[in-house]
């Protein structure tokens, strides 16, 4: 494998910065051999250009060539070799199993996008035909569509450094959409990242696109530069609350403002009815404990509250909880620093009051171990709302409260989050539904006795949510509505046949379903 440590840049790898960093295997926390420099600004500069100048040609590219580059990309991808694999494994500490699944992910996604462009829906046609007779004023023809917004700045996450990374879902529904990408390769899996460019590099080649559709960045200090950058008309980011808050703040700050879809913190609160830990407490207990630590517990969608009932059944789960917990081994995170957050995570989770350690604790021998806490109901209802901090590790919280109308009452308190789960037996089902209209005010996607990992790539979910998970809560990162991120409408009013863009022309060209006049149709005007 050829690694350069240089930035790609118009389909160039270039590198004018003397300054330069090192990636490290995640396990040791020895340096690997290639050294990697960190972009300057002209070279964002450049970058952002060459996305600028591409999106003249990129944006009227037709649904099948843009299909066609998206599957050229999956196959790029899975044919990346055992060493790529090795080396991901290296760079982010993951197993094998997990690295060969996200690359699988990661091409499917791909795959995903090119199928919705065929479809043609995400075009979202809607056409109102003139009625020149209508009184006491004629109606006009009026036709509307979407189009891509322009060159979007991905900025790739930690934790899954392909599924969410350089050729991530992120990169995939903006360049489903018609948009160049330039991204921000995470510094903690930096060779991964170059490798995975390479890839979309060779794509672009092999489909004859203008270079500057996708270009990568280097370096940890150049995210200010890339969003305040006036080419770039949106940003994605995946990562702490902190830097998302911080990118938003910047975005919102130009000239011309863009928007920010960051995807920042989330606890994924689990609730527990007695019905459910009364006939297979040992079974969730046992499923639960699998979900916090999956990954490390490094998922953004890793189980970090539960909360259930005062009493005996509550009581026994927390214990078989602690157990299943206990048997886990010790984890390896991504990289250093997230084991030192991890570190000070539970430190602070330890200084509450009312706050006990059932198993685990800080790192062994640069390892995270997996943690379960029992916190008093108290600190549900304290104004910083301790227990929402997001602690990114294996480690959950449990909490009991009296009755079914207290839940109630605190649901509307919780922060904004991705996911919540709600176990119940058959029979309580009926009393569910108003626990069920509270969450949909609160979480993005709500599961029936099931764990929030393991997040579908599919048309019909949704992994967003209420601020602070998201910042923006009417959108999803992932599954095929991503791709609407990067689409705004535009209107045609009173315009011959023939100077219409193709989803709009009479004899409906791609042959997609259109809104006409108030009916879905896929026939001709």
């Amino acid at each position: 494998m050829n690694i350069t440590g240089k930035q790609c840049i118009n389909g160039q790898w270039v590198a004018r910065s003397s300054v330069t960093f090192s990636s490290f295997d995640a396990a040791t926390g020895a340096a690997l051999p290639c050294t990697f420099f960190e972009a300057t600004g002209e070279e964002v500069r450049q970058a952002v250009a060459a996305a600028t100048a591409a999106f003249a040609h990129y944006r009227q590219t037709g649904i099948e060539e843009r299909a066609v580059f998206l599957e050229t990309i999956a196959g790029e991808l899975d044919g990346l070799d055992d060493d790529f694999v090795q080396l991901v494994m290296r760079e982010s500490g993951l197993p094998e199993a997990r690295i060969r699944g996200e690359r699988q992910r990661t091409s499917n996604q791909m795959r995903l996008f090119a199928q919705v462009l065929r479809r043609g829906d995400f075009l979202g046609v809607r056409i109102d035909t003139a009625l020149p007779e209508r009184q006491p004023l004629p109606r006009p023809d009026i036709r509307q569509y979407r189009i891509p917004l322009g060159p979007v700045a991905v900025f790739g996450a930690s934790n899954f450094p392909l599924a969410f990374s350089v050729a991530g879902g992120d990169t995939a529904s903006a360049l489903a959409a018609g948009c160049p990408v330039v991204v921000k390769a995470h510094p903690g899996h930096p060779a991964t990242s170059e490798l995975a460019a390479g890839a979309i590099v060779r794509a672009v080649q092999r489909c004859n696109l203008p270079a500057g559709v996708f270009g990568m960045l280097c370096g940890a200090a150049i995210g200010a530069d890339l969003v305040k950058a006036p080419g770039i008309k949106a940003v994605a980011f995946t990562g702490s609350l902190q830097a998302g808050q911080a990118l938003t703040a910047l975005a919102h700050q130009r000239p011309e403002p863009i928007p920010v879809f960051a995807e920042m913190s989330s606890i994924n609160p689990v609730i527990l009815l007695p019905g459910a830990l009364e006939e297979r407490g040992t079974q969730i207990a046992a499923g639960l404990a699998a979900s916090a630590t999956l990954g490390s517990g490094q998922f953004c969608t890793k189980p970090g509250l539960v909360i259930g009932f005062k009493g005996a059944y509550f009581d026994q789960f927390c214990d078989e909880l602690a157990a299943a917990i206990g048997e886990k081994e010790p984890a390896v995170m991504l990289n250093r620093g997230i084991l030192k957050n991890y570190d000070d995570g539970i430190d602070r989770l330890c200084r509450l009051p009312g706050i006990t350690c059932l198993n685990g604790g800080r790192h062994h021998e640069n390892r995270a171990l997996p943690s379960v806490f029992r916190a008093d109901s108290s600190l549900l209802q304290h104004p910083d709302q301790l227990l929402e901090h997001e602690v990114f590790g294996p480690v959950t919280v449990l909490v009991s409260i009296d009755n079914q109308q207290e839940l109630l009452e605190l649901l509307p308190e919780l922060h904004g989050h991705l996911t919540a789960s709600l176990f119940a037996e058959q029979g309580e089902l009926n009393d569910c539904l108003a626990l069920i209209t509270a969450l949909e005010t609160r979480v993005g996607r709500i599961i029936l006795n099931d764990y929030p990992t393991g997040v579908e790539v599919c048309d019909a979910i949704v992994h967003g949510g209420p601020y602070p998970a998201t910042s923006d809560s009417r959108t999803t990162s992932v599954g095929s509505l991503a791709l609407d991120r990067f689409l705004r409408p535009v209107c045609y009013q009173g315009y011959p046949d023939s100077l219409l863009p193709a989803p709009l022309k009479n004899a409906n060209p791609l042959g997609i379903m259109r809104l006409v006049n108030g009916r879905w149709t896929d026939a001709s005007l």
